[in-house]
């Protein structure tokens, strides 16, 4: 099976088919820490420990990832709260979803929607 060729990185550097250089890793995690300067913390955000309890319960209860059926490890809000109490405790809003489908699926449709969002 043919592979792709290697490509030029902006930097000059030569990068491996599939593989990312490291000016754009760095340049990345510079982004996400700018970012995250101007985040509220978890707990701010309404992630206590009552948060946890309820959370461990919902697992119990809900213990397989809603997209493909994996162990469960994150409650998600299917709608996201962006701060309204009533949605962040609605437990009709939680799903049970593991940790690649929620870092990966979930974040790239709510990133879409942002984007939607902004051109309408």
């Amino acid at each position: 099976m043919p592979r792709r060729p290697a490509r030029f990185c902006h930097c000059g550097a030569v990068v491996p088919s599939g593989s990312r250089c490291a000016c754009q890793i760095l340049t990345d995690r510079a982004r996400k820490a700018r970012h995250d300067q101007n985040r509220p913390s978890a707990r701010a955000r309404g992630y206590t420990a009552e948060w946890q309890r309820e959370r461990d319960l919902f697992l119990q209860v809900n213990p397989t990832c809603r997209r493909c059926g994996a162990l469960a490890s994150v409650v998600d809000h299917v709608i996201p709260h962006k701060g309204n109490r009533w949605r962040f405790w609605n437990r009709s809003n939680w799903q049970s979803l593991c940790k690649p489908c929620h870092d990966g699926h979930k974040q790239r449709e709510e990133h879409r929607a942002r984007i939607r969002e902004e051109l309408a």
